[in-house]
């Protein structure tokens, strides 16, 4: 039997069930997207007139059925005719050029939110101090821009021809670079090949390895791909190196680095003109097996590759560029320039060969990147429009839109260990509007709608701001 309340005596306030706990916990809803149809990068599958609830940078509710949601979001979005996809990801560019193109390649980053690229892996160049606190002020909303994940310096071999490497010559140095990489808390390590010696990169990939740390590399000439992989080599760079793995030489290289035989130097093969398909899916199935990716970068290689026929002066990205980035094109230009008619005539049959090559790698079940090498050095290859192209070139290589979708979104946090992008609850809100569906034409990742960066909506008008800011700056200079 319950005790009377005296006359006059307060009731107790009513104490909160877990129910309402739980309710006062959740993000109210900043945004509602309504109407929109869903495509899940993992299988396909669009559902559509979907109603998106998003509150808190993340996403709180995707459902066909938002009864009383409707009235609670302080902005609604119409999306119906539209598709909605998780953000991009470019997972290779450059931030780079020297000290004097730091406010130059900062304000690339808006370029990249206008091409609906909300994340990027930065992979390696001179500007490592400013990338690394661009990075965390990213992260902590302190900055507006994509989520940067990054390789600082990158590892190379003594009076390397790249600027800002940690140059090694002994194993000590080795040890000493890697020490300082895990200080600056990068998020993986880039080895090159330029001047490395081939025992300091096999000793490089098991010192990373067993620090727990994942690594992104051109392969020395005379290390087998296949022994990189099995050294644990996390990423390969460019589609070349690939092509390498169909040499039927591969297997001497194997020998020989187990006999501890590894020349200093070896000169390069045609591999185009010995590229066995068996030997090469060979190790494009061991590189499936152990984690290995590949980007295969098809946008600089193709733009390099027709330097001698293209006329880049009238790019409609080109003004994006300010002129400190657009100087440090010249090297490749002039290189280009020099080479006579068979020298020409080979590059554009070495990338053609290439890129036909890309879709064994998804046969075997590689993972692959969309990554366009966009940055300083790399001639009219242009940070944001790029990976539009890459896509595009990925398709025409081979690869479905909804894989070529995967290489642009899902694969890359796979690689990096982060949680999958995806239109669904419970994801950071990073999301791309377009006007058509881009699994029946890639090319509609072009026709973007609108972007949110972690709850942040931009619409067209506001996307053209961005662009209109940004090659106010790049031409104010």
């Amino acid at each position: 039997m319950c005790a009377a309340i005296p006359v006059g005596a307060q009731r107790p306030a009513p104490q909160p069930t877990p129910t309402d706990r739980a309710r006062a916990a959740q993000p109210r809803i900043a945004t509602i997207i309504t109407g929109a149809s869903v495509i899940d990068v993992k299988t396909g599958a669009i559902r559509t007139n979907q109603t998106i609830a998003i509150g808190g940078g993340k996403i709180l509710a995707v459902t066909d059925t938002p009864g009383e949601m409707l009235m609670q979001g302080a902005r609604t979005i119409d999306a119906r005719g539209k598709f909605v996809i998780p953000g991009l990801w470019d997972m290779h560019m450059h931030f780079g050029g020297g000290d004097s193109l730091i406010a130059e390649n900062r304000n690339l980053m808006p370029l990249y939110i206008a091409n609906g690229i909300t994340t990027i892996r930065d992979a390696a160049g001179d500007l490592s101090p400013s990338v690394l606190a661009w990075r965390d002020s990213v992260a902590k909303g302190q900055i507006e821009g994509p989520t940067i994940f990054t390789s600082g310096p990158k590892l190379e071999g003594i009076n390397s021809i790249w600027p800002g490497d940690l140059e090694v010559g002994t194993r000590a140095e080795v040890d000493a670079a890697l020490a300082k990489l895990v200080a600056m808390k990068v998020d993986f390590v880039k080895l090159t090949d330029n001047a490395l010696k081939p025992d300091l990169f096999v000793y490089a990939l098991g010192e990373i390895k067993k620090r727990g740390l994942k690594s992104s590399a051109h392969i020395p000439q005379p290390i087998a791909v296949r022994d990189a992989v099995e050294l644990g080599l996390g990423s390969i760079e460019h589609m070349s190196y690939a092509i390498k793995a169909g040499s039927p030489r591969e297997a001497e290289l194997s020998r020989q680095r187990a006999e501890g035989n590894i020349p200093d130097r070896v000169t390069p093969e045609n591999a185009m003109a010995v590229f066995d398909e068996t030997i090469a899916m060979q190790t494009y199935r061991l590189m499936a097996q152990r984690g290995t990716a590949i980007t295969p970068t098809l946008t600089i290689s193709r733009t390099l590759a027709y330097l001698d026929i293209d006329d880049h002066t009238r790019d409609v990205a080109l003004p994006y560029i300010g002129p400190g980035l657009q100087a440090t094109y010249k090297g490749r230009i002039e290189t280009a320039a020099r080479a006579d008619s068979a020298g020409k005539a080979r590059r554009h049959q070495s990338y053609e060969f290439a890129k036909s090559k890309v879709p064994l790698l998804q046969r075997a079940g590689v993972l692959i990147f969309a990554g366009t090498d966009a940055g300083f050095l790399n001639s009219f290859v242009y940070p944001g429009f790029a990976l539009h192209e890459e896509m595009a070139l990925l398709v025409s290589s081979g690869l479905t839109p909804l894989q070529t979708l995967q290489a642009a979104t899902i694969n890359g946090a796979k690689w990096l260990g982060k949680d999958s992008p995806a239109v669904e609850a419970g994801k950071v809100a990073d999301l791309v509007l377009l006007d058509a569906n881009p699994l029946l034409d890639i090319g509609a990742t072009r026709g973007i709608r609108g972007v949110m960066l972690k709850g942040k909506y931009f619409d067209r008008g506001a996307l053209d701001a961005l662009l209109a800011d940004a090659k106010q700056k790049a031409t104010a200079r």
